[in-house]
């Protein structure tokens, strides 16, 4: 059996690769510190004889004992709330924790795969963005901790590409949705979809006009299965490039989930990026994927989740 290691394993994305991953006949060892990780994500896999949950911080050493075939890094905090919250952390996370999950993968002659994100970047001023544009981001501001952790992180995974000749792929994933989101995120579908099923007035930062390109998350684990198993080292958007405004978007869970809220409007935070669209040319030519799940449909699988979140914290 193929032994693969999660690194953020019981995170939203990390708990679905695991299902995956044990789906399709590895040994999955799940790696989380659960700063923001949910145990709830995995409990289903304790008792799985292919599972192993390891609790650890994956910014000091990493160890694990016996071989490993695959290392996927997605630990860190990944929505701004969380990293807002957990500067310090999310840096550490991106920096000393992919040198820690690459040193793992070079001593065990693994394969390594670099959650990456659509916020390397920034507030773009190339629309679609392509994996050759360079980003524009504040290095400073308050969002830079997570832009530029993933920046170094890709740059260090690269590193180890090009010097030790480790197997590399980076993957820069764009807005992703669906169950096992946690309602107090912060991100734009749990927000919206707590707020609507609690009868809430929808909170829409600056005018709404700020679009983003939501996919969902099968769609997402699936380009990660092709990536890793390609031989492309350059990085690689996955996401679904049906771009949407954040207004359009409040106005669609309202009427999805049948609610009276009314949309208010606050202040937009401090380098919010006022688009963003994933150019899939390279993911659709070199991995032969395009998103099948069409916003509509994921909306409605998704939104029995949230029900039952809101449901047990009412």
């Amino acid at each position: 059996m193929p032994r693969t290691l999660i690194t953020g394993g019981a995170g939203f994305l990390g708990s679905h690769l695991c299902d995956r991953f044990l789906a399709e006949g590895h040994e999955v060892v799940c790696m989380d510190n659960l700063i923001t990780g949910n145990p709830d994500n995995i409990a289903h896999l304790i008792g799985n004889p292919g599972f192993e949950f390891v609790k650890h911080d994956v910014s000091t050493f990493i160890y694990v004992a016996g071989e490993v075939d695959n290392v996927l890094h997605f630990a860190s905090p990944a929505s701004p709330i969380d990293y807002l919250k957990l500067p310090i952390q999310t840096l550490k996370v991106g920096s000393l924790g992919t040198h820690n999950a690459l040193g793992l993968a070079k001593a065990k002659d693994a394969r390594f795969l670099l959650a990456s994100t659509s916020e390397v970047y920034g507030d773009p001023q190339v629309h679609p963005q392509p994996e050759t544009y360079w980003g524009h981001v504040n290095p400073v501001g308050s969002r830079g901790v997570y832009d530029e952790a993933k920046r170094f992180a890709e740059a260090m995974t690269m590193a180890y590409h090009t010097y030790h000749g480790l197997e590399t792929r980076i993957l820069r994933i764009f807005n992703t949705y669906g169950p096992r989101m946690r309602l107090d995120d912060g991100r734009a579908l749990p927000a919206f979809m707590g707020q609507a099923l609690r009868g809430e007035p929808i909170t829409v930062f600056g005018d709404g006009s700020q679009t983003r390109s939501f996919q969902y998350v099968d769609d997402l684990v699936e380009g990660i299965w092709r990536l890793l198993h390609s031989d492309e080292a350059n990085p690689v958007n996955i996401g679904n490039p049906d771009e949407v405004s954040i207004k359009e978007f409040a106005e669609e869970v309202v009427a999805l989930t049948g609610s009276d809220s009314t949309i208010t409007y606050e202040d937009l935070p401090a380098d919010d990026p006022q688009v963003r669209q994933p150019d899939i040319t390279r993911a659709r030519e070199i991995l032969g994927w395009t998103p099948s799940v069409d916003r509509a449909e994921g909306l409605r699988r998704t939104l029995a989740y949230f029900q039952e979140q809101v449901e047990a914290t009412a």
